[in-house]
C-alpha cells in the first residue's frame, strides 16, 4: 500500500462514470523506440473482436513501430470463402483474398487507436496459437517471450 493506493501493477482506464476498468498488466507493456508505452493486450483484444481473427500477438518493444502476428478463425474464413467463391488451398495465410480481408480489418481497427499504437505490418500465422504448442498460457494469454523467440525470424523481417 503506497499513499492510499494498493499497488497491483495493473493498467486501466477510468470510464466516464468514474469506474476503473483493468485493461492490461504493467509487465506486458511495450516501450517503443520513441519511448511510447503501449499496452499490447488492448490492441490484441480489439483485433480479436473480429470474427475472422482468432489470436494476435503485438510486438514492438524497442522498435520504431508495432507489428502483429495474427492467427485465423479457420471456420469463419472457410465460410466466407465459400460464400465469395474463393479457391482456397491448405495454406490460408498467403491467399490474396485472406490477406486483403485481414489487412482491411487491421486498417479498420487502427483508426480506433493512437498513431503510435497502430499496427504497421502483420503476418498471418498458419496455425492457431495453443497451449499445446506453448504459445498460450492455461488462461489463454499469449506467452510473449516464447512467441518472440519462436517467431523471431518473422518479427525481424518486419523491421528490416
Amino acid at each position: 500500500m503506497k499513499e492510499g493506493w494498493f499497488l497491483t501493477w495493473d493498467i486501466g482506464d477510468i470510464d466516464p462514470e468514474g469506474f476503473l476498468k483493468i485493461t492490461d498488466r504493467k509487465k506486458d507493456l511495450i516501450v517503443t523506440a520513441g519511448g511510447k508505452n503501449v499496452a499490447p493486450q488492448k490492441i490484441e483484444n480489439l483485433l480479436k473482436t473480429n470474427k475472422y481473427i482468432s489470436q494476435v500477438m503485438v510486438h514492438g518493444d524497442k522498435r520504431k513501430f508495432l507489428s502483429a502476428l495474427i492467427t485465423l478463425n479457420r471456420e469463419e474464413i472457410e465460410r466466407v470463402a465459400k460464400e465469395q467463391q474463393w479457391k482456397l488451398n491448405a495454406n490460408l495465410s498467403h491467399h490474396p483474398e485472406v490477406l486483403k480481408l485481414v489487412g482491411n480489418i487491421v486498417d479498420e481497427k487502427n483508426h480506433k487507436l493512437a498513431s503510435y499504437e497502430t499496427i504497421k505490418k502483420f503476418q498471418i500465422i498458419d496455425n492457431d496459437f495453443s497451449i499445446e504448442t506453448c504459445e498460450l498460457t492455461p488462461s489463454l494469454k499469449v506467452k510473449r517471450k516464447y512467441c518472440n523467440q519462436k517467431y523471431k525470424d518473422i518479427i525481424d523481417r518486419f523491421y528490416e
